[in-house]
């Protein structure tokens, strides 16, 4: 018995053995008018082997890259198209650059440490306040991904004259929205904001009952 570990590997194991197989035949013919009949014939087996690739563009284009590739590059016929590249002289794409930027809290991202940034180059006002009691909030929520407990407020204070290094800091009269409200508002303890609504819900079917109190089956 021969079993697939001790066959020769195939380049495209998509196709199975045979059509494997088949190219290995054509590409070692030595008529080259016959090997591109062949190869030809059997681009045409292949485009009605998968119909469902039929709605793709330059699909026998495909069909015949993949037979150069089976045969490693050997099969040597008058193509249609240009012989496409082997792997190693394909170009290869380039590396693409990630930031490593370095978190002060990393419970917060970037992201909310470049809205501050912005902050602090505001002009004092009631925009500015406005704008750093939302960030001082998003900061309570985004605490709270991580510890589902209560948070102190004064934490967050201390993260915010962190994160702005001392250039915000929240006026003595602001108070933050209450882990509970946070909760409530929003998915973070896994459950909807409207988990107690009962609009939607279907009501459960309850047969009338006839004159003599049986209960009534409709539709059997």
């Amino acid at each position: 018995m021969e079993y697939n570990s001790t066959r020769e590997p195939m380049a495209i194991s998509e196709y199975g053995r045979n059509v494997q197989n088949m190219v290995k035949y054509i590409s070692a013919l030595d008529d080259r008018d016959k090997r591109t009949r062949m190869a030809r014939t059997l681009v045409n087996i292949l485009v009605a082997m998968h119909p469902e690739m039929r709605d793709q563009t330059d699909l026998k284009h495909k069909f015949w890259d993949h037979l150069f590739i089976m045969s490693d590059f050997t099969l040597d016929v008058e193509s249609p198209y240009p012989l496409p590249q082997r792997p190693q002289d394909a170009p290869r794409p380039k590396k693409t650059g990630y930031t490593q930027e370095e978190f002060k809290l990393r419970p917060y991202g970037k992201y909310i440490e470049r809205m501050i940034q912005e902050a602090v180059k505001m002009d004092d006002g009631p925009e500015k306040d406005a704008l750093v009691m939302n960030i001082a909030n998003n900061l309570k929520k985004m605490y709270l991904n991580w510890n589902r407990d209560s948070v102190n407020d004064e934490l967050i204070h201390n993260h915010l004259a962190l994160l702005s290094r001392g250039l915000l800091r929240l006026k003595e009269d602001d108070k933050l929205h209450s882990t509970t409200e946070i909760l409530k508002t929003s998915s973070i303890n896994g459950q909807p904001s409207n988990s107690g609504d009962t609009m939607g819900k279907k009501k459960k079917f309850i047969p009338k009952k006839d004159m003599k109190g049986r209960r009534r089956n409709f539709g059997k």
